[in-house]
């Protein structure tokens, strides 16, 4: 029975959201669409993805190889905060960036301050554009190339790299020869992660301007009221979504490794020479720009306007996101372990196909995500609505989409793939002998799932539950649309003071936002040196 409420609970959404787009209450409206702003989305969309996640990748891969490879200053220090871009939501990045280099900000006041120029007498990159997206989204989704590249290169492609150069290879050749084959699915993964991410973005591409999928749904929804073609538009994205997903799949099932741990290769050291020098320089230029320099800026604006910015309503946003972000992030790992217990103890076939649905639900941009959900959830409210008017004569009113419900609902539908990636991964380092030892001794499933895995599964169950929490309490999309009335968190106040220009007020928000989320870094950090 709860097999089967959870599959329509992960197949009800996408149906309604089919059902809705041949709901055609304004025909007119989506051939609009179609022949004027679709193909600029589809364009937009194509540049942006491709151009981010070839950016995040150059940086991941660049700085994995550096970490893994050599022993320069810093290098120990830099291979963990590396990782701390991650706790900077993208569209934070863009308010604090844009503030900084624009033709107000205090970089270009400064350098006119300094040669006398004036307005006309010199070329500064505009970074409210398309190329300046591009370069805050790969200064803040690296760090999922890295994460994944640097596992790979420590698994395997140090001692590739020097069997390579043994045989007389050079060491671009050997590189590209020995080290990318058998790093390029862990890479091919972390792009696809940054292709996910990039598409999902609301808040950096509205700032921006950069017409994309997502600005298009909400536009479409809330500015023009017309569902049927934000549905048309979300489900135009999510097959582009499927395409992806499916085109590097199989990539891996073609790409086949041996997975074979190599002996521990010692890394080169490079001492205080003008080399290692170089290499802290390359690691420490992304780590500088995607979460130092926005904190810092952060802080000045902060510091600059403390008494307009401060107000005692960031214990209301602190206190909704983090009842949004636990709330989700529980119930997506009880619903993954719940899964993946009874696939490995139970063997029950239709547990592992309801996991593998949910998991897809990570693949799904936010904006799609609220579209779809609420489209059953109003059908039900109002089914609802109905019975009580009829059974007891009361107006219960919205309880399904008038509450939090909805929003954590999305949430957990969102990010049940994180979840479930790191469940699995715990399940899988548990060796068989274990069940067939208990199976032998008479043990029950239930039995044998609290007093042998669970004591083995909750390292792995606390960092899914952090990381679910953490891209909770980010989401942005799904999280504007579906909230209730006055419901506020930090990710919507942040889009909403920055979208006034209200940055300095801006500030606190997203610098909590940022705090709050570097728990979560810090123990997946901690967690990557273990292994």
């Amino acid at each position: 029975m709860l097999f089967a409420l959870l599959l329509v609970a992960a197949l009800g959404p996408l149906v309604a959201l089919v059902w809705q787009a041949g709901q055609s209450a304004k025909a007119g409206l989506w051939l609009h669409y179609a022949s004027t702003v679709l193909p600029t989305y589809l364009a937009n969309s194509a540049i942006l993805a491709s151009a981010v996640a070839l950016l995040a990748c150059s940086i991941g891969v660049a700085c994995a190889w550096q970490i893994e490879r050599y022993e320069f200053p810093g290098r120990r220090f830099l291979s963990w905060a590396l990782l701390l871009p991650m706790a900077m939501p993208a569209y934070v990045a863009a308010y604090a960036l844009t503030d900084f280099f624009q033709f107000s900000g205090p970089l270009q006041t400064a350098l006119r301050e300094a040669f006398s120029w004036r307005k006309g007498d010199y070329w500064f990159p505009e970074l409210v554009s398309m190329p300046g997206a591009i370069v805050v989204f790969g200064l803040t989704l690296y760090p999922y190339v890295y994460l994944l590249a640097r596992g790979a290169f420590a698994d395997r492609g140090t001692e590739l790299f020097e069997a390579a150069r043994t045989l007389g290879m050079s060491k671009k050749r050997a590189w590209w020869r020995a080290v990318m084959p058998v790093a390029r699915p862990a890479v091919a993964g972390g792009a696809m992660l940054v292709v996910m991410e990039t598409l999902a973005d609301f808040g950096t591409v509205s700032y921006f301007g950069v017409e994309s999928f997502t600005t298009g749904i909400y536009r479409a929804w809330q500015n023009m009221g017309d569902l049927a073609a934000a549905a048309q538009l979300a489900l135009v994205l999510l097959a582009i979504v499927l395409v992806i997903v499916w085109l590097e799949k199989r990539a891996r099932q073609r790409a086949r490794y041996a997975n074979v741990r190599a002996r521990k290769s010692l890394r080169v050291r490079s001492g205080n020479s003008a080399a290692a020098w170089l290499r802290f320089v390359l690691c420490a230029t992304p780590l500088g720009l995607g979460f130092v320099l926005p904190c810092v800026l952060l802080l000045r604006l902060l510091a600059g306007e403390l008494e307009v910015a401060f107000t005692v309503k960031i214990l209301t946003w602190v206190g909704n996101s983090l009842w949004v972000g636990l709330l989700a992030a529980l119930v997506a790992v009880m619903i993954s372990i719940y899964l993946n217990a009874h696939a490995r103890l139970a063997r029950h076939p239709f547990a592992l196909t309801v996991e593998k649905i949910l998991s897809f639900g990570y693949a799904v941009p936010g904006a799609v995500l609220a579209v779809a959900v609420l489209l059953p959830l109003a059908w039900l409210d109002n089914r609802l609505i109905d019975a009580s008017k009829a059974l007891l004569n009361v107006n219960p009113g919205l309880l399904l989409t008038g509450s939090v419900f909805a929003l954590v609902y999305a949430s957990t539908l969102r990010f049940y793939g994180v979840a479930s990636a790191n469940i699995a991964a715990s399940y899988a380092r548990l060796p068989a002998s274990l069940d067939d030892s208990a199976r032998v001794l008479g043990v029950s499933h239930k039995d044998t799932f609290r007093r042998v895995h669970w004591p083995l599964l909750r390292r792995g169950a606390l960092a899914a539950l952090l990381l679910v929490f953490i891209d909770s309490v980010k989401e942005l999309p799904a999280t504007l649309t579906l909230r209730p009335f006055n419901f506020d968190t930090l990710a919507t106040m942040t889009y909403t003071l920055a979208k006034d220009e209200r940055l300095a007020e801006a500030a606190l928000p997203s610098l909590t936002m940022v705090l709050i989320s570097l728990p979560a870094i810090w123990l997946l950090a901690r967690a990557q040196e273990k292994q």
